[in-house]
């Protein structure tokens, strides 16, 4: 089943509730999309999500890339996904974010050859699957808890907050979300790289008494050896995130024993393909994962939901990016129940589901490889 068009658009879709944490702010989704299209007439979507402060690309340099992948994978069989994404990563190590779209275009194609939903064709089984929602920095606390209010008015169980301020300045912001949400609401922090060693230890022993899930990477990217010390140092769960792009980061994090949890997002780790094999490691070390995302629409959410479904150890989600966009260029795939805030559900329908809306006026500067 050989490829034999690849169609590269650019994906533009505002947000109501821009997500501010320390490595800069998510105000609106400037994606990249890819169609592959096969002799057989089958097609597949994947979407880029570029986040430059963690990915190191963007939206142009996605997009300039998209096109030399696309020729360089142009006439050779969709359904070989492993040879694929080796070409792909031996043509570019860096730019996970767009490897993750041919990614999933691929596994979208594979899956409807098999005529089976994509968790399904990864191995899975149907189960019940719900998200956090994320709230960023706000600039008081009021505000802080003005919007943990509109995630409880909207039903979900649980809250991932931002952090990672100076000092001890989060402790109120995380006192009064607590405070609110009483104790049958999920907590979990992200400090995205914002402490070092001592102001980590700090903060997790002054919130100790706020029964927190977890605190998401609360130290430097580099700082494996770090994370290993704060683990052993307080009584609190430690999930990796920025320091965890690809299969190898996530075996030397277990190896130091410095993670209770591992982050999989498909635009680090390039997609599927390798997502699986950290989801692997992880269950082989006792370590459960999460999956989180960027700024993707329902399409790239669409996979990742695949993804989580398939695999039990993927035991937390995190897919809200796409529940403040202003508009929708999806049709099919995932989508919010309408009663039970943060329930997701997927169709039964082959592959992840999902498609663009060609004519949505955010998709735009197409290009035919």
């Amino acid at each position: 089943m050989n490829i034999v068009k690849v169609d590269v658009f650019k994906l533009d879709v505002a947000v109501t509730h821009p997500i501010r944490t320390l490595l800069g702010s998510l105000d609106a989704a400037r994606n990249v999309v890819v169609k592959i299209t096969t002799d057989s007439g089958l097609y597949g979507w994947g979407e880029a999500s570029p986040f430059a402060p963690i990915t190191g690309d963007s939206q142009a340099s996605n997009y300039m890339m998209a096109q030399q992948i696309a020729a360089v994978i142009k006439d050779r069989d969709a359904l070989a996904i492993d040879a694929r994404m080796r070409e792909i990563t031996t043509f570019t190590v860096g730019d996970p974010s767009i490897r993750s779209a041919f990614d999933m275009a691929l596994y979208d194609i594979a899956a409807k050859a098999a005529d089976m939903p994509l968790y399904q064709f990864l191995g899975g089984e149907r189960r019940d699957i719900r998200t956090d929602l994320t709230i960023g920095w706000q600039d008081t606390v009021e505000e802080t808890v003005a919007r943990a209010q509109g995630v409880l008015d909207a039903g979900f169980d649980a809250i991932k907050l931002k952090v990672g301020r100076p000092g001890l300045t989060d402790v109120a912001h995380v006192a009064a979300v607590r405070a609110l949400i009483g104790p049958d609401i999920a907590l979990k922090i992200d400090s995205n790289q914002g402490w070092d060693y001592p102001t980590a230890v700090a903060n997790i022993t002054a919130m100790r008494g706020l029964d927190l899930q977890y605190s998401e990477q609360p130290l430097p990217v580099w700082d494996k050896e770090g994370l290993a010390r704060l683990r052993d140092k307080v009584d609190l769960p430690i999930c990796a995130d920025e320091s965890v792009f690809d299969h190898h980061d996530a075996l030397k994090l277990v190896k130091l024993s410095a993670a209770d949890y591992l982050n999989i997002k498909l635009g680090k780790a390039g997609g599927i393909h390798t997502g699986l094999k950290i989801n692997a490691i992880a269950e082989a070390h006792g370590a459960k994962c999460m999956i989180g995302c960027f700024a993707e629409s329902r399409l790239g959410l669409s996979a990742a939901a695949h993804l989580a479904m398939a695999r039990p150890n993927i035991a937390f989600l995190d897919l809200d990016s796409c529940y403040h966009f202003k508009g929708d260029p999806v049709q099919g795939g995932v989508r919010f129940d309408e009663k039970v805030g943060g329930v997701l559900h997927l169709p039964d329908s082959p592959g992840h589901g999902a498609d663009i809306r060609e004519d949505d006026a955010g998709l735009h500067s197409q290009i035919v490889v």
